[in-house]
C-alpha cells in the first residue's frame, strides 16, 4: 500500500512539474508571480517585509539549503551511517543527494529562466532561477534523511516528527528564497516537486535494495566487520 502511494506521488509530482514547467514557459504565470513576490515587500517599497533582523534570520534559514550546508548534513549523516555498520546506506544516501544536484543542474540550464527583476536581491544569488536549486536540494537531502529516520523508528509519533521536520525545514528554505527576492514563487514550487518526486524514487529504489539484501535496512543491528 505505501509503495503504491509512493509511486501515485511521483506520478503526481511528474504531471505537477510539466504543468508548472509549461506554464512558465509560455508565460502564464507572470502575474501570479508578480504578486506574491510583491505581497512580501513593504507597501510602495522594494523592502522585504519586517525589520532587518527578520532579513537576517531569513538569510541564515535559506542557507539551510545551500551546497555547503546540505554536503555537511550528508557527509556527517553517511559518516554516522558508516560507522554503524551500514556501509551500503551511507554511499545509497550520498548518491541520491549528488545524482539530485546533477539532476538539479540539468533542469536549469534546460530552462535557462531569468530570476526576479522588480526587487533588489537581499541574498547573493546566480545562475538560472527555474527550479529553484536551494528549494529541489532541501526536499531531496531533508526529505531523504527524514524518511530514513522514519523507518528507523517503531513508534508512529517519532516516525511523523521526522517526516514533518524535513517538510518544515524544506518549506522554510523555499520561502526565503521568495522573500529575500532571489526566486520567483513558480521556481520554488517547481524546486519542492521535483524535490519531493527524486525523494520518493530514491525511497522506492532503497526499498528494493533492501528486499535483494544489496542494502542494509534502517532498524537492522549493526555489523561491525
Amino acid at each position: 500500500m505505501i509503495v503504491l502511494l509512493a509511486v501515485t506521488g511521483v506520478a503526481a509530482g511528474v504531471w505537477l512539474f510539466a504543468i508548472l514547467a509549461d506554464q512558465v514557459v509560455v508565460g502564464s504565470t507572470k502575474a501570479f508571480d508578480r504578486t506574491l513576490l510583491l505581497a512580501m515587500r513593504q507597501s510602495g517599497t522594494r523592502t522585504p517585509l519586517g525589520p532587518p533582523s527578520v532579513q537576517e534570520a531569513a538569510r541564515d534559514i535559506t542557507a539551510l539549503g545551500s551546497v555547503a550546508v546540505l554536503g555537511l548534513v550528508t557527509a556527517i549523516t553517511a559518516g554516522f551511517l558508516a560507522l554503524s555498520g551500514k556501509r551500503h546506506m551511507a554511499l545509497f544516501v550520498c548518491g541520491s543527494v549528488a545524482s539530485g544536484v546533477i539532476v538539479s543542474t540539468i533542469l536549469k540550464d534546460l530552462f535557462h529562466r531569468p530570476r526576479p527583476d522588480l526587487v533588489p536581491y537581499a541574498a547573493s544569488a546566480s545562475g538560472a532561477s527555474f527550479p529553484s536549486a536551494h528549494s529541489m536540494m532541501s526536499a531531496v537531502t531533508y526529505l531523504t534523511l527524514g524518511a530514513l529516520l522514519a523507518r528507523s523508528h517503531k513508534r508512529k509519533r517519532l516516525k511523523a516528527y521526522s517526516l514533518l521536520l524535513a517538510m518544515l525545514l524544506t518549506f522554510a528554505v523555499g520561502v526565503t528564497r521568495v522573500y529575500l527576492g532571489v526566486h520567483w514563487p513558480t521556481d520554488v514550487l517547481a524546486g519542492w516537486t521535483a524535490g519531493a518526486v527524486w525523494a520518493l524514487l530514491c525511497w522506492l529504489t532503497a526499498r528494493w535494495l533492501q528486499n535483494r539484501r544489496a542494502l542494509e535496512r534502517e532498524t537492522e543491528p549493526p555489523s561491525y566487520i
